[in-house]
């Protein structure tokens, strides 16, 4: 893999949002910036890196330029002693870092669990930055009372529970991750170590404990396409089912496939990349007559 970005063009007016980090914020660790084309930008999920995506960078870059970076706290990108890992401090500096790419024409974003939380939120706050969407393995999960289904309102509750005790117990975190490593394709597709715990941690409490992505996704004006694995763990349907109604939002299940990025789900992920579902209609409003 390749490292270092090909743009110059970060701009000074970096948006008062940026300043979350007393100045700005920091700027992310591009990993991969490969081929020419339209491009499409890569963002991995928690407890990973770039690496996430490397079954998918070979089937894009003849056609495009491929941007794969790795999120605050995580591989070689800064980690901040000052940054909780909100959300909101995610996508700043996903913004400062894409910025400075100097990319030509609008991009798509490909968001990977985490990522794809992170992309959502980007998406709706930078409309005119991108020309598609792309929700891998979206973690969308809704406050377990909101659910009506008592069976899924349980599944809810379990996915928030286990996530917690995740985020509050380290040594176990880090067992199950090693395990777990064992049966990822792809080098550093999955660690859990000193150096990224506290990103690990404070991302799952502030960005998928406490999730907008719901909300998030109603402002994005762009076609999305959500796509996930069949036996994927992490995926919970009462929350899937909301994204796949919601207006501009096609659905991709890849039957089989699990959470991570294997080579069925990758050649999937750049198929959506070149071919975009063609958008949900958008709901009809009918005005009230007077």
């Amino acid at each position: 893999m390749s490292s270092g970005a090909r743009g110059t063009g970060d701009t000074r007016d970096m948006g008062i949002r940026e300043f979350l980090f007393g100045t700005r914020a920091p700027k992310l660790h591009v990993a991969v910036d490969e081929g020419a084309g339209r491009p499409v930008i890569l963002l991995h999920g928690i407890a990973s890196s770039s690496a996430t995506f490397d079954l998918v960078v070979p089937l894009l870059r003849d056609n495009h330029r491929v941007i794969s970076i790795d999120l605050l706290g995580f591989g070689q990108s800064p980690a901040p002693a000052t940054a909780s890992y909100t959300l909101e401090e995610h996508v700043v500096a996903v913004a400062r870092t894409i910025r400075s790419l100097g990319l030509s024409g609008r991009a798509t974003l490909v968001g990977h669990s985490l990522g794809s939380l992170i992309a959502a939120r980007y998406a709706a706050e930078n409309p005119s930055a991108l020309s598609h969407l792309i929700l891998v393995s979206p973690p969308v999960y809704l406050p377990g009372k909101t659910v009506l289904d008592p069976l899924e309102r349980f599944q809810m509750e379990a996915y928030r529970m286990l996530q917690n005790y995740m985020r509050t117990n380290r040594v176990f975190t880090e067992a199950a991750a090693r395990a777990a490593s064992l049966l990822v394709p792809m080098k550093g597709g999955l660690e859990v170590t000193q150096k990224n715990w506290r990103a690990i941690s404070l991302s799952l409490e502030n960005c998928i404990e406490t999730q907008t992505a719901v909300t998030d996704l109603a402002q994005v004006k762009i076609p999305v396409d959500a796509i996930w694995g069949t036996r994927d763990p992490f995926m919970a349907p009462a929350g899937l089912r909301i994204i796949e109604r919601m207006r501009g939002v096609a659905s991709t299940k890849v039957d089989g496939a699990d959470h991570v990025i294997r080579q069925k789900f990758a050649e999937e992920i750049a198929r959506l990349v070149d071919n975009p579902s063609p958008p949900t209609t958008p709901i009809r409003v009918v005005k009230q007559r007077v």
